[in-house]
């Protein structure tokens, strides 16, 4: 709070406009569309930010699927919450590990697969109003999965399906696809620090 009477009806003139152009600026925004959004970049917080649209899209009754192409060897914090909610959310880790950590190219691509088939299952299902490709990126960056024959299939969905991609190295034809995209830039990580991954924040 300030004394200054002068300043005050400054800062309420200057509320009153913004309010004013915020109006006029929602008063156009009338359509609505099933969105293709793109979580993408090296800093963290790419997954947590779907699941997070999952849990909202849930909070309104609205089905989600989602599908994991790389994590699915671990147990994971959101997997228990999702599992507890099997009306509304399919939760399918189909990964098995990083590439480097499987050391079966040939496998890694069967696995990849076989996630897609799940996920264009879902996008073809008229219950499940959001489907979350969890590290999809990370499979095209490495050619597991053709990038044209995914962005055909997203954008052949139906008209308010919404899709949610993750993962590093988003390519550029799925970029141009989509409706939103978000690179996550890292700033500081405690991994650099020595802090191995935890509970709770990481899983």
């Amino acid at each position: 709070m300030t004394d200054d009477p002068a300043a005050e009806a400054r800062h309420a003139e200057k509320m009153q406009r913004i309010q004013a152009a915020r109006r006029d600026m929602m008063a156009g925004k009338t359509g609505e569309k099933g969105l293709l959004i793109v979580h993408t970049g090296p800093g963290k917080g790419k997954s947590t930010a779907a699941f997070g649209m999952a849990v909202r899209a849930m909070g309104h009754g609205m089905k989600v699927g989602i599908v994991q192409f790389v994590k699915g060897a671990m147990t994971t914090g959101e997997r228990a919450i999702f599992d507890a909610f099997p009306d509304l959310v399919s939760f399918c880790p189909m990964g098995e590990g990083f590439t480097w950590d499987t050391q079966d190219r040939a496998r890694d691509i069967a696995v990849a697969r076989t996630a897609w088939d799940e996920v264009r299952r879902m996008i073809a299902d008229p219950a499940i109003a959001m489907v979350i490709a969890d590290e999809l990126n990370i499979v095209l960056r490495y050619g597991y999965l053709p990038v044209e024959e995914v962005v055909a299939a997203v954008m052949d969905r139906a008209p308010m399906k919404h899709v949610v991609v993750t993962g590093r190295n988003a390519p550029q034809p799925l970029i141009d696809a989509a409706d939103l995209v978000t690179e996550m830039t890292q700033v500081k990580h405690p991994f650099r620090g020595g802090i191995k991954a935890q509970a709770g924040i990481e899983f």
